[in-house]
């Protein structure tokens, strides 16, 4: 089994450095990631300037673009072998509720989904600023043998969250849907010393809905959460009620 691996940590992250060593353990493993930190570029892909990707060592690039452009390049353009599993993470932080729609991490696995690799994203649920990766990395790699084995369902790929806890204190994996984020005042606004306006997003406090069967839910009580997620984002719930407008005519 060949595993591409990417980040939106940037190309020198610990969370990559150990899921790599730990997805050794079970596959060949190669890295294409960002030459540096692209946190919340969400789904983002370089069209208009071209990318460059250095091999800094063997079967490891750094490119100048975002998790998406190496997922790209991972599968069509560096490596003369197609990977069988694309590996997102281990991202310093939880990628969980809303915030999955800003997140680079799960925008690379959402890439090689569309792309036809089986993916999963993996983050570590982590406020410390130097936390420990080998409790999720040792996880990445049984998930990764597991899915090897069992493949994933048509357009389907995997979210995963862990709690920071000791590694034997992790409670078992479950299965959880996507939670929902409560957002405060995301954005301050604030005078430099030569008396311009600038503005700082996401300085707010954050909060969540704590609705059982989520992955806010799951992870604040210890567990691993894994998330299905799929790229219809149609709302089939609204069809019967948008179905009844009477919709204006070209």
């Amino acid at each position: 089994m060949l595993i591409l691996t990417t980040n939106d940590d940037g190309i020198h992250s610990p969370g990559l450095t150990t899921l790599v060593e730990a997805l050794k353990s079970v596959a060949e493993v190669v890295v294409v990631a960002p030459d540096r930190e692209r946190s919340a570029t969400g789904h983002a892909l370089t069209l208009h300037a071209p990318l460059r990707a250095d091999e800094i060592r063997p079967g490891v690039y750094a490119v100048d673009g975002t998790p998406t452009d190496c997922v790209n390049l991972g599968i069509h353009g560096l490596f003369e072998r197609r990977p069988d599993l694309v590996v997102s993470g281990i991202n310093r932080g939880a990628n969980m509720g809303d915030d999955i729609t800003y997140s680079g991490t799960v925008s690379a696995a959402m890439e090689a989904t569309l792309m036809g690799v089986p993916a999963f994203a993996i983050s570590l649920a982590c406020e410390s600023p130097y936390p420990d990766f080998s409790a999720a990395s040792d996880f990445a790699a049984k998930l990764s043998s597991f899915i090897a084995q069992r493949g994933l369902p048509p357009d389907t790929f995997l979210n995963v969250n862990i709690p920071e806890l000791p590694a034997e204190q992790i409670k078992a994996a479950r299965v959880t849907r996507q939670g929902k984020r409560v957002y405060g005042d995301l954005v301050v606004e604030n005078v430099d010393p030569r008396g311009r306006k600038y503005y700082w997003i996401g300085a707010g406090e954050l909060g969540f809905r704590d609705l059982e069967g989520t992955d806010f839910h799951s992870v604040h009580r210890g567990h691993i959460s894994v998330t299905p997620l799929h790229m219809d984002l149609t709302n089939y719930r609204s069809f019967e009620e948008i179905g009844k407008w009477d919709l204006p005519h070209p």
